[in-house]
Order: C-alpha cells, then sequence, then structure tokens
C-alpha cells in the first residue's frame, strides 16, 4: 500500500497569523492537486518562533489560542475536511488552565483534532513543557506521531513514540543556521546571504546544504526512523528568523532512514513522496526492537542527578557528569 504524504518548508512572519494562514492554505491546495493524504507543516508557523523568545507573558497571550476552539484550528480543521486531508500545523496553545504550550495540531478529514504539546520548551520561560506522547490512528490506515523540534534529538522520545505505535511521524522543526555553544554544530549564517537569495541562490543554498543545514540533519535525523522503524516527515521553516537564518531542507525520509524526497532550495517549497507502506513490518529498526531488553533499561527512567529543566539546558554550558560509585 501506498501513502502520499507532503512536508512543507516556509518562511513565515512574526506576529502575523492571517499572513501564515494564507501560506497554510495555498500549500494546503497545491498538495491537494499532488493527491497528498498526510501534509506537515513547520513548528509555530501560524504565530512565528524565534522573536518570541523576547515577548513578554501579554503578548504571548495575545497570539495564544485555545485548542480546538481557537479559530486557527478551527481554520484548518475545515481545510482537512474540504480536501480528504491529516493536516498538521504548529502555534502557540492557550490551555485551560492558563498555561502556554508550543503546540502542534494535527486536523483529520473525519472531524478529529490531535495536539501534541512540546516535551522540551525552551522559547520562553512562560511557555510551559508538555508531559505526554502523541500517537494516533487516521482514516488511512497508518498511526501518526508527533514529535517538535529538540523532542526529536533525545532518542528516548523517538522509542517510545514508535513503542506506541506509530508509522509515520510528524517532525515540525525550527532549526538549522542556530547559535550553537558546540563548535561541531550547526552555526549562525550571515542573514545578508538569504536577502541576496534571488540574485545569488547559489551561496544560501550551499549553507543549506552544508555542516550548518543538511549535513547537520543527516547526523542524526535519518537515524531516528531507521531505528524505530517509521516514516518521517521532517517540515522546517525557511529564511531569517529574528536575525538567525532557518535552512529549510524540508525532507521525507522512510523507515530504513532513507531520504526518498527532499528540498534544500532558498524559498517556500513542498516536498511531496508516497511512501511504501509495505516497508514497514520487516523494517531493520521493527525488527531490532523486538528484541529489545526492557529488564535492563530501569537505568534510563532513573534520575541521575544532572538533569535540567528543557530551557536550562538548550541554554546551559554544564557537562553530564556520570555518577560512579
Amino acid at each position: 500500500m501506498m501513502l502520499r504524504c507532503g512536508t512543507v518548508q516556509f518562511h513565515h512572519k512574526a506576529d502575523d497569523k492571517d499572513y501564515n494562514m494564507s501560506v497554510v492554505e495555498r500549500f494546503v491546495r497545491e498538495a491537494a492537486e499532488a493527491q497528498v493524504k498526510v501534509l506537515a507543516f513547520p513548528e509555530m508557523c501560524l504565530t512565528g518562533y524565534w522573536h518570541v523568545r523576547n515577548l513578554g507573558r501579554e503578548r504571548l497571550e495575545q497570539l495564544a489560542e485555545p485548542v480546538p476552539a481557537g479559530p486557527s484550528t478551527r481554520a484548518v480543521l475545515e481545510l482537512a475536511g474540504r480536501y480528504d486531508m491529516a493536516i498538521g500545523v504548529g502555534l502557540i496553545e492557550r490551555g485551560d488552565d492558563g498555561r502556554l504550550f508550543n503546540t502542534y495540531v494535527v486536523c483529520l478529514p473525519d472531524g478529529q483534532v490531535h495536539r501534541h504539546r512540546k516535551l522540551h520548551a525552551f522559547e520562553n520561560d512562560a511557555i510551559a513543557s508538555g508531559d505526554s506522547y502523541t500517537v494516533f490512528d487516521t482514516p488511512f490506515g497508518v498511526k501518526v506521531g508527533v514529535l517538535i523540534c529538540w523532542d526529536n534529538n533525545l532518542v528516548e522520545n523517538a522509542r517510545a513514540t514508535a513503542l506506541l505505535g506509530a508509522d509515520i511521524v510528524m517532525a515540525p522543526h525550527q532549526t538549522g543556521g542556530c547559535h550553537s555553544r558546540s563548535p561541531q554544530a550547526m552555526g549562525l549564517i550571515d542573514p545578508a546571504l538569504w536577502d541576496n537569495r534571488h540574485h545569488d541562490p547559489e551561496a544560501i543554498e550551499a549553507e543549506f546544504r552544508g555542516p550548518k543545514g543538511r549535513e547537520w540533519l543527516l547526523r542524526w535525523l535519518p537515524a531516528r526512523a531507521h531505528d524505530n522503524g517509521y516514516f518521517l516527515l521532517f517540515s522546517n521553516g525557511v529564511g531569517e528568523d529574528d536575525g538567525e537564518v532557518r535552512t529549510g531542507n524540508a525532507m521525507i525520509i522512510d523507515c530504513y532512514g532513507r531520504i526518498i524526497n527532499e528540498t534544500w532550495k532558498a524559498q517556500d517549497a513542498l516536498v511531496v513522496a508516497d511512501l511504501d507502506l509495505g516497508l514497514l513490518p520487516l523494517a531493520t529498526g521493527r525488527r531490532w526492537i523486538r528484541g529489545r531488553r526492557p529488564d535492563l533499561y530501569g537505568l534510563l527512567t532513573q534520575p541521575q542527578g544532572h538533569e535540567l529543566a528543557p530551557r536550562q539546558a538548550r541554554f546551559s554550558e554544564a557537562p553530564v557528569v556520570k555518577k560512579t560509585g
């Protein structure tokens, strides 16, 4: 059985949900023309992303919406029904208890709405981290999971999502071109290269393909799909984002960790691929999972004394100290 899926990279506008929703609508129509059934958009693509680190609580409250009752979720749900498509978008959610979350909303054509609250939120002190994994059935005969950006970096999250039965994982990001304290991980890209992209696309696309973008992703992202035996839809922002340049690199990875379609263009883009679901039962990662020794893994759930809250871990330089004795 083949299932056509798509993933989008686009350059959002900070604080402009109307514009960003218009981009979502345009790509949904384009995906529908290509007969896509599962479509992923980037993390926080409706609200904007990196600028929120500088916003106060009051402004964040103005950007946030309830889920599923908010206008953005209702608009995406209408698109999902109209085009018979599962559509995932990112926004800031205001929970019933007043807390704010970096949330990814997936609307299904049968009227269901699923949400994933980022497990490792660090964008602003006022944005809380979620506390549960997200895997759900779809009308297309597959289970879909969601991990937002840094959620994917921690291998435990990828494995837990696989154990809950995910066949496809939506992996919305805002990454690449980030300032990193590690000299071997990413690095800033000169925004002037993005600004000059129409006159010299080769210069910015070389950065997107290089160690600040695609090369960094390939160190770990295909391994998440391979080792856990699921397909992965990597969606990302592209372009200047409050001083950093997101590298796009939207890609679709199969359950053997192979890239089956991708782009490194310095522009908004839709990437489409047919997923061969027949590969899933004998995928290497799924066979390995059946050889697990859970009796050995108690260590994975025991605090080691060096754990930090997500925001502290993201920005701290404290080394991991191995316990002894």
